[in-house]
């Protein structure tokens, strides 16, 4: 079997030729998660060709690279990565790369003081930032700005698509403030598979409790599920979420155990996390994503909310 250093080697023995030879054609871009690649492609357009490592259900936290990640890193003009410690096991990887490539952490550059601190590394944050549609558009900001120094003469229109896509994430920001402003006050609590949604929560106004840490790597014991029941039972909280990235078994175990002592818990619906939707869908843009996420929550909790969620989309191609 091949080390990592081999299939590097390997990988940049067949890059393709470099950008300054063939500035006609789009910029390779490689983009770990979903939501970065989702970004890249609507601001750059045809003046990029965008790929991205983790697809739908992929949990970044854990994802290890293939041969064929390593491949396409190599050959990439630009590497847009999240950092924050959120791709944990390629960390190493891609700071290897930058000796090679352009590798920029979009989300290493928000400012700390917007940020939420670690609850597991005290030198650490929170990286789940994409949960607050206000920070989101920031990085989205820094992805234009790597995406204009990678393609300096296609720098205007990326910077037109750029402010129209910030233009609509303020408008999802909006609709999620209305919308779930309609819970009611007591309801506004938000148990999860992992703690992902501290942002989220911050944002707009929600006690957050995720069963597991912010990463999925930890375990959540015994004694934590039975706290969270604890929580359920005597706050009657009636809907907890699962997650599209993370496995239902500690909710499941939640709503068994709210159940032997009375109290019924609904699951309220699957939220996505770590990672967007079905790859062509609307679910699988970002803006899909958090229109699914706000839309499932408040509807489980008790607001009032449109149908298909924001302008209609959901459950759309």
């Amino acid at each position: 079997m091949l080390t990592r250093r081999q299939m590097m080697a390997s990988a940049v023995a067949v890059a393709a030729v470099p950008l300054a030879a063939r500035a006609a054609d789009p910029v390779t871009v490689v983009a770990t998660t979903g939501m970065i690649a989702d970004a890249a492609a609507v601001i750059g357009g045809d003046a990029v060709a965008v790929q991205g490592l983790m697809g739908p259900g992929v949990d970044p936290h854990g994802y290890r690279q293939t041969r064929t990640d390593i491949v396409a890193l190599a050959r990439a003009d630009l590497v847009l990565w999240h950092g924050l410690y959120l791709e944990a096991q390629l960390e190493s990887l891609l700071q290897e790369m930058a000796s090679r490539t352009t590798v920029v952490a979009v989300a290493d550059r928000l400012p700390h003081d917007v940020l939420i601190a670690h609850t597991q590394y005290a030198d650490k944050f929170d990286p789940h930032v994409w949960m607050d549609p206000g920070l989101w558009s920031l990085v989205a900001g820094y992805v234009g700005d790597a995406l204009a120094a990678a393609q300096p003469t296609a720098e205007a229109a990326m910077r037109a698509r750029q402010a129209d896509y910030q233009t609509r994430i303020a408008g999802l920001r909006g609709y999620a403030a209305e919308t779930l402003a309609s819970v009611p006050a007591g309801a506004r609590v938000l148990v999860t598979a992992h703690d992902a949604f501290s942002y989220f929560g911050r944002a707009f106004g929600f006690e957050v409790v995720g069963i597991q840490g912010i990463s999925t790597e930890s375990e959540a014991g015994l004694a934590r599920v039975a706290e969270v029941v604890d929580l359920l039972v005597a706050r009657k909280i009636g809907a907890v979420f699962v997650e599209s990235s993370v496995s239902d078994r500690n909710m499941r175990a939640l709503q068994e155990g709210a159940r032997a002592r009375g109290h019924a818990v609904d699951i309220g619906g699957t939220l996505f996390s770590d990672a967007m939707g079905a790859t062509g869908t609307y679910e699988g843009s970002y803006l899909g994503m958090i229109d699914h996420n706000v839309t499932t929550i408040a509807r489980a909790l008790g607001g009032q909310v449109p149908q298909a969620g924001w302008q209609g989309r959901l459950g759309q191609a």
